[in-house]
Order: C-alpha cells, then structure tokens, then sequence
C-alpha cells in the first residue's frame, strides 16, 4: 500500500501538463535558427517531470502534517489525492519521494550549469525555491501564490527547455511562454474555489481568501482572455504563423470555465465540470501551440 500511497500523491494524471510546456520550448526551439542540442531533450523532460512530482509529493506531505487533508473536499480536479488520509503510514515514503525527485532536478541542473555556465541558473534558483516553498509560504501571499504556477510552467519550463536546446534565451520562447503563464495560474486559481474554507482554517491566504470569489473570478476570466489574446497578437506580429490560431480552440474551455465560476463557485457538483474545462485548456492548449508552432514553420 505504500508504494500505492506515492504514486497516487504523484498526481500522476496532472503531470501531462508537464511535457506539454516542455514541448512548447522544444517547438520554439525547433522554429529557430539556432543548432538544437537534441540530447539535452530527455534531460529537460525528465528534470521538469522530477520537479513537477517534487511539488506534487511534497504539497501531499505538507497538507497531510497540517490537517488540510482531512478538511478538503476532493474532486476528480482539486483537493488533492487523499492517499495519506487512507495509507498514513506512507507519509515517510512519500516525503522521500519528494526528497529524491529534489535531487534529481538538483543533478540535472548542475549538469546544465557545467554544459552552459552561470546563464541557466536564473532559472535553476527559482524553480528549486518554488519547489520547496510553494506549499508552506507561497499559499500565504495572494498575488504570489496566484502567478507562482505560472512562471514554473510558462517561463521555467518553456524558456528553460528552450535554452538547453539552443543554448540561448528567446524572445519568441518568452513571449509563447506567457500562453501557459496564464492558463497554469488559472489551473490552480479554479481548483481553489472548492477548497477555500478548509484552506482558511490552515492559515492560505491566497486569492480567492484575501479578496472574495467573485474578484477571484474577474481575475481568471481577465486570465483566460489574456491567453487567448497572447496568441492572436502574436500571429498579427508575425512571431507566430497563422496556424497557431488553432490552439484558440482549447483555450476558449477556459472563458467557458470562467462563466461557470461566475455561476456555480459557490455550488461545487455543478462547478465539477467546469474545473475540468479549465484543466483541458490548460492542458490541452500548449499541446496544440507546439503543434502548430512546428506544422507552420
């Protein structure tokens, strides 16, 4: 059962976001006219999935310490996975876990610091502080936590993968970068609507806590527009070719999302289908960006 409890305390249905960003990078670098370093490709892939299960494990283990756990109420999209709840004597293994996949990112990252020198450690330094403080100190400073998964999943892993495969920062990489920027933070802003009470009795402060639900709701709405807008503005620059319009279509689950927060936040079975709305845009839009991104080269 232990080894039950930590894979369900991955979260392993969630980490498809993951290579989703990282394609991203890899399709901007691919667009380029920079020399790809291919064999850097697995290393990025196998460090951003190591952090994403980090944050995941870690986040389980915290939450369970603190009691959260046994206050939350799950959906099939929020609250966690609960499998320390059922198997809490797997609570040591699945800190473990978040131990080892730290180290893991740890020994990829310097592998790139010896590959490329002191450029990449923006980066390196500020996924390695998201990844230990998320949980603990992040949730308590609203407009911090409300970007946080954003920067980790727009401009960390997009430019990151796109640095190790160039060996160089890209304006394209940073500007694509802001389509997961903003539909990574409402992934997480959504899946708080559900928690909020048992949130606030662990002292979280984050958006919808210090500011209401229906400010909260305004800032995801004016989120998924942003995204979308990202790429209609990019292809009007010619930054991305006019295929990439396609990737709209993924991202428009988010406004509809947003009108069902603006309906149900306070209704959580008839909410339940709108957060997997707003999983699908999040998951399922960068996917397509990257796709077209390499179609329309």
């Amino acid at each position: 059962m232990t080894l039950k409890a930590v894979f369900q305390s991955m979260r392993l249905p969630f980490l498809v976001l993951t290579p989703g960003c990282v394609f991203l990078g890899v399709a901007t670098a691919f667009a380029g006219t920079e020399p790809v370093l291919w064999a850097n490709l697995w290393l990025a892939m196998i460090g951003a999935l190591a952090a994403h299960i980090a944050v995941n494990t870690l986040n389980e283990y915290q939450d369970f310490r603190s009691g959260l756990d046994a206050l939350t109420s799950r959906t099939p999209f929020s609250g966690g996975s609960g499998a320390l709840i059922r198997w809490p004597d797997a609570a040591m293994a699945v800190r473990w876990t978040a131990g080892g996949c730290l180290a893991a990112v740890v020994l990829i990252g310097l592998y790139f610091l010896a590959q490329f020198g002191a450029a990449i450690l923006p980066i390196g330094i500020l996924g390695l502080v998201i990844i230990v403080f998320y949980t603990r100190w992040v949730n308590r400073l609203p407009w911090l936590c409300l970007v946080t998964p954003g920067i980790a999943f727009g401009p960390l892993v997009v430019m990151g993968t796109h640095f190790v495969l160039t060996g160089q920062y890209s304006g394209s990489a940073a500007v694509v970068s802001l389509v997961p920027f903003f539909l990574a933070n409402n992934l997480l802003l959504l899946n708080q609507f559900p928690d909020l009470e048992a949130d606030r009795q662990v002292g979280r402060r984050h958006l919808p806590i210090a500011y209401g639900v229906e400010f909260a709701t305004g800032v995801y709405g004016f989120m998924a527009a942003a995204a979308m807008l990202v790429i209609v503005l990019s292809v009007d620059s010619g930054i991305l070719s006019s295929l990439t319009l396609l990737a709209l279509v993924p991202a428009a689950a988010g406004l509809v999302a947003w009108e069902g927060a603006r309906r149900y936040a306070d209704e959580l079975e008839r909410l339940s289908p709108y957060l997997g709305l707003n999983v699908l845009a999040a998951v399922v839009t960068p996917l397509v960006l990257s796709s077209t991104l390499v179609l329309g080269r």
